[in-house]
């Protein structure tokens, strides 16, 4: 087969035919989505107060598995605060010297520290949270509330092509792109670092749940229209790359 390696973008070398933004002193995307004044905020478990995860890196990964069966066990809150820290929470802001803006360094690593992406929840089963549409602020380290109801597990079924294992998780993971956070520097290699990036946030979501008792199995074969208006996105500027339901298994 030939021709595959432009499905990962362009070489190193062709960014020097290219003028990023940063290149020409434009101001950098913000490090997280803003949201409304008046929007419903949900305070988490801090990292600092945690007090599971500490099963030994070791046994973690040799225990590592796809799994997509759950009990009917609902997540606690701090289970969920640890699996949204693991995967995007924030452990260092750094202010640009040159050019104003910052820079957040994260629990996963990322090209140029770029971060392009956002967390989405829907939430089926989780102490203290109602059903519904959530987004982590990473950097406050906070739910914000998008809608509230019922029928999202069947919804993001539906989205995930008929997915038992969305249906009945306790929450599923939702990771969207906004690709200017990364195109701001690193113009046409955009698309790989977007790649390998999704790739470093749910291995952490995997080895995070195994260490809690829980389970994940990544879903790349969602239909993208769908879960775009799921979430709410205009597929353009943010839309979604991956998504992983997550609960508890026996």
């Amino acid at each position: 087969m030939t021709g595959h390696r432009k499905l990962f973008g362009a070489d190193w070398d062709d960014l020097k035919s290219v003028t990023s933004d940063q290149a020409k002193g434009l101001p950098q995307p913000p490090v997280q989505k803003p949201y409304s004044e008046d929007a419903k905020l949900v305070d988490l478990v801090p990292p600092s107060a945690l007090t599971i995860g500490t099963m030994p890196l070791v046994e973690v990964i040799g225990k590592r598995r796809s799994r997509r069966q759950f009990t009917s066990e609902p997540l606690t809150l701090e289970e969920l605060s640890f699996l949204l820290w693991a995967t995007q929470g924030v452990t260092e802001v750094r202010e640009r010297a040159r050019g104003g803006g910052s820079t957040t360094l994260r629990t996963v690593p990322s090209g140029g520290a770029r971060h392009p992406f956002e967390t989405y929840l829907s939430v089926h089963r989780v102490a203290r949270l109602e059903e519904g549409l959530y987004r982590y602020l990473a950097v406050e380290h906070k739910l914000c509330v998008i809608s509230r109801g019922t029928g999202y597990a069947q919804r993001v079924c539906e989205a995930c092509g008929g997915q038992e294992s969305a249906r009945d998780a306790a929450v599923v993971f939702i990771w969207t792109a906004i690709p200017h956070r990364t195109a701001w520097r690193y113009t046409v290699a955009t698309p790989k670092l977007i790649a390998l990036d999704a790739g470093h946030v749910c291995q952490n979501l995997y080895l995070a749940a195994e260490s809690i008792g829980c389970g994940t199995c990544a879903v790349g074969a969602y239909r993208q229209s769908e879960m775009d208006a799921f979430v709410g996105l205009d597929g353009e500027d943010e839309f979604v790359v991956y998504c992983a339901p997550v609960g508890k298994v026996s």
